[in-house]
């Protein structure tokens, strides 16, 4: 568990645009086997240490054709970044997919002086 000061608690969020291969036949619509795509985010402004960190698919447009298996992630978290992960393995179809993120954690306080 990450416990933080609650004058210095900062959140961040965005949409992390992972891709769009349906239109040109792309390899995470057309492929089979294990397909990965890594997405690099940069947040707004520095944590002091690496944020705890929230992922859920904002949008995903998948074939009916087979199973649906998608895997989303967050990986080599920093207090400047994170890589949001997407993935999908077998005879899984995904046309379209993108993720909101939240970031929370630590920042600087105007509040807090070095004396």
């Amino acid at each position: 568990m990450k416990k933080l000061n609650s004058h210095r608690i900062g959140v961040d969020s965005g949409l992390a645009h992972g891709f769009s291969d349906f239109a040109d036949d792309g390899e995470m619509w057309s492929g089979k086997g294990k397909r990965v795509r890594r997405v690099n985010v940069e947040f707004s402004e520095p944590f002091l240490n690496p944020p705890a960190m929230h992922l859920g698919f904002a949008m995903w447009d998948i074939s009916n054709a087979a199973n649906t298996r998608v895997e989303l992630a967050a990986e080599d978290i920093t207090t400047t970044s994170f890589t949001a992960v997407f993935q999908t393995w077998g005879d899984t179809k995904v046309a379209r997919l993108r993720a909101n993120w939240m970031a929370i954690g630590e920042v600087e306080s105007e509040e807090i002086w070095d004396v």
